[in-house]
């Protein structure tokens, strides 16, 4: 899976607002105390067995307090000097930050260290059982198709190819349009087309990628998914930004799966995910 959607970013939305609430209204700041004590990058190429491809994911994590908070970006698109310098930095100086991949960690971090998921009254957490990378892969998939709200015969915008979520899909006899920047083809020979913006309204739901927040994306989505001629609900699966993900619940974002690092795809021991339904 890359970075998910070729079209430009929107200037403004629920992701952006959310931003500069936390950034400007006193109200939100975050303390002085609330400084990165850790700043890593997690980098990985994964091809599980029996799968005809594989793919390459890279990670930045900022540590504050006991949280950790994460953001995809593309594979070498960031130079690790940038991430490393976070590092003992306030968290309101990282909200400032230029790149929004160091704008979302941070922000994660805070709001999961202020906020664990495990105590959030919303979340169902259930477990992830230890196994090969494509028995979690498959573990994890069918949690998060399972809080897409679609019509069996219904069809499914899954932004972000994961080949596991669109197996678990096809068990469910629901079809989809496969969307992912870099394009290319799905396990099954499917063409993965690169621009979402010209299928969410011909979609009854919408699976995406928590990668959509740290390209910029995911405002334009919620901009569209708002103006489709009948209610297109939004699913994220967010390693990146879970937390950052919780605060959309209700404002575009209809159901969450929440996993914070670490992530499944770093052990074959057991893991949890937090799993969120916007209130009616």
């Amino acid at each position: 899976m890359t970075v998910t959607a070729q079209t430009p970013a929107a200037k403004s939305g629920p992701v952006s607002e959310l931003l500069d609430r936390y950034r400007n209204d006193p109200d939100l700041s975050s303390p002085d105390s609330a400084t990165v004590s850790v700043a890593f990058i997690t980098s990985q190429a994964a091809r599980h067995s029996g799968r005809s491809g594989g793919y390459r994911n890279q990670v930045v994590s900022l540590r504050v307090g006991a949280a950790t908070g994460s953001c995809a970006v593309e594979p070498d698109s960031l130079d690790p000097r940038v991430v490393y310098a976070c590092a003992g930095m306030h968290v309101a100086e990282l909200l400032e930050h230029e790149e929004l991949a160091i704008r979302v960690a941070a922000l994660d971090a805070y709001l999961t260290n202020r906020r664990p998921h495990a105590s959030d009254a919303r979340a169902e957490t259930v477990q992830l059982e230890p196994g090969t990378s494509l028995q979690r892969s498959m573990a994890r998939a069918r949690f998060v198709t399972g809080l897409v709200d679609a019509p069996l015969d219904g069809r499914v915008l899954v932004i972000g190819v994961v080949n596991s979520l669109l197996a678990c899909l096809r068990e469910r006899g629901v079809q989809y349009v496969p969307c992912d920047f870099k394009g290319g083809f799905t396990e099954w020979g499917e063409s993965i087309v690169t621009d979402f913006t010209a299928w969410v309204d011909d979609c009854d739901a919408v699976l995406a990628s928590g990668m959509m927040l740290g390209n910029g994306s995911l405002d334009r989505l919620l901009e569209l998914t708002a103006k489709t001629r009948r209610p297109v609900p939004v699913t994220l699966f967010a390693q990146s930004g879970a937390a950052v993900a919780r605060e959309l619940l209700g404002r575009g974002v209809d159901s969450l799966s929440a996993e914070p690092y670490p992530f499944f795809w770093l052990t074959g021991d057991a893991s949890v995910l937090h799993l969120y339904r916007a209130c009616p």
